[in-house]
């Protein structure tokens, strides 16, 4: 696991609803990672639309989103399709981004103990880490991440 001061965007190829990327050659002066748990449940919902409902604000700011979860490619282009998402989704499957970033989890649900995603989101300015966010609400979440962003830019 690397540690969040030195941590830099991972150096191998993903596979995302917008097609094959590696991150650590994202050219994108801001970007957001953000991890969810599943595709077309209730939390996970919400925070996609979110971010998409504020995406233009973001991509004013010269921030480029990006979701990530375990489902696969096919899962995610129905989300997109259904939910009108405006942002690659990239699909962890193996969990290799899930590891990098450590947010796979012990968690509980309906009283059994499983490994799943934590909600994270990790924002990114040139290619460093800048500020991550662990165990994260999904209501609210973008538009708190939009307001960290502006807070950022004033300060670099």
């Amino acid at each position: 696991m690397n540690t969040p001061d030195l941590m830099t965007l991972p150096d191998f190829m993903l596979a995302s609803s917008q097609g094959e990327l590696n991150l650590s050659q994202c050219v994108h002066d801001w970007l957001i990672i953000y991890f969810y748990p599943k595709d077309a449940t209730p939390g996970c919902t919400t925070q996609a639309n979110e971010f998409s409902q504020l995406n233009a604000a973001f991509q004013a700011l010269h921030v480029h989103i990006i979701g990530v979860s375990r489902d696969s490619l096919k899962s995610h282009e129905r989300f997109i399709e259904k939910q009108a998402i405006n942002f690659a989704l990239i699909s962890d499957s193996d969990e290799k981004l899930c590891q990098y970033f450590d947010v796979i989890k012990q968690k509980n649900m309906y009283g059994k103990q499983v490994m799943g995603i934590e909600r994270s989101t990790f924002i990114f300015h040139q290619g460093k880490l800048i500020k991550s966010f662990r165990k994260v609400k999904a209501a609210g979440h973008a538009e708190l991440i939009l307001n960290e962003i502006k807070s950022l830019q004033q300060s670099t």
